[in-house]
């Protein structure tokens, strides 16, 4: 038995929430339901012009982790921090819900903590202000490849796909992994990740990765056929599992040629925050348990209801009498 069930690499990002009107949007020049980077001083000033803050550990991966770790499996976080007082509560927020953090506080003159500003319009679409100050770091010497080995199945994020040192510290963690018998995958994370490096996206989902998780805009962005059941059929000619959520119009999995379509009450959300991160919690623990892809769709689809019923991105019921009441377990 390994050490871990899932461990995942991923920015390390402090979420601040706040709600505001579409007046206040304008106001302050940011632009609706898309996650935006900021620079140091935007930051800054976004964070000074929140009112009733709401803060936790954040970060699309270790936001699933948090889920899976609701769940009850072993799971660890690679990720970057600095040793300031965010970077110090991140690594012990993701502790206290479960997770070992691997990585400590960086000290020195690095970058500050990751942080991102999430304003919440009332029809729950969020609006994400990220600086990704020290996260955006991390490279091989962050990854240890004893961690990466003792992972039943290693989930990376799009996001950290940025730069060269975040493609490497992917590969050498999931040739660890895979090399030990895991199962290496990726959350696309965003479809503006693939637009810049579409290319080295592709070779990796083909060459190194055993699943591959995306919502419709980013799942049609990798072979961009401006047809959805066209670039499900590419990807997964090159991947032998893919997962495409599809928000209310339910989930799409295509495993080894097999399609299976599972359906979705649809509902308003009160934040939007967390939907995909958390639709993945409930995926990975049920490809972890060895449950069949509808059962897992739908075990994803059950927690993804749950954190857009409330603010923050991380479940706040627990998943596990979710899923008994849904008689998914």
């Amino acid at each position: 038995m390994k050490k871990y069930q899932v461990v995942g690499i991923g920015n390390a990002i402090v979420d601040v929430l706040t709600r505001s009107e579409d007046t206040f949007l304008d106001h302050m020049g940011i632009q609706k339901g898309i996650m935006q980077l900021v620079e140091r001083d935007r930051a800054e000033t976004l964070y000074g012009a929140m009112e009733s803050r709401i803060e936790a550990p954040g970060g699309s991966v270790a936001n699933t982790l948090a889920g899976i770790g609701n769940l009850g499996l072993r799971t660890a976080f690679i990720g970057r921090v600095h040793d300031d007082a965010l970077g110090r509560f991140y690594a012990d927020a993701m502790a206290k819900d479960g997770t070992d953090f691997v990585n400590p506080p960086v000290a020195g003159g690095e970058l500050p903590t990751s942080r991102s500003m999430i304003f919440v319009s009332p029809d729950g679409e969020r609006s994400m202000n990220t600086y990704l100050g020290i996260s955006a770091e991390l490279g091989t010497d962050d990854v240890s490849e004893d961690v990466a080995g003792e992972a039943e199945i290693l989930f990376l994020e799009g996001y950290l796909f940025d730069k060269d040192k975040g493609k490497e510290a992917f590969l050498k963690a999931a040739r660890a992994c895979k090399a030990a018998g895991g199962k290496p995958g990726i959350a696309i994370s965003d479809p503006f990740c693939v637009e810049r490096h579409r290319a080295d996206f592709l070779t990796l989902i083909e060459n190194e990765m055993d699943f591959v998780i995306g919502n419709e805009a980013e799942i049609r962005s990798l072979y961009q056929n401006d047809d959805l059941e066209a670039d499900l059929r590419a990807v997964g000619a090159i991947c032998p599992l893919v997962v495409c959520t599809r928000s209310g119009d339910g989930v799409s999995v295509l495993r080894e040629g097999t399609r299976v379509d599972v359906g979705v009450e649809k509902i308003v959300p009160v934040d939007a925050t967390g939907a995909g991160d958390q639709f993945a919690a409930g995926f990975l623990y049920g490809l972890a348990i060895g449950a069949d892809m509808e059962l897992a769709a739908r075990m994803g689809s059950v927690a993804a209801r749950e954190v857009i019923s409330h603010m923050g991105p991380r479940p706040e019921a627990n998943l596990q009498d979710l899923f008994r009441a849904q008689g998914l377990i």
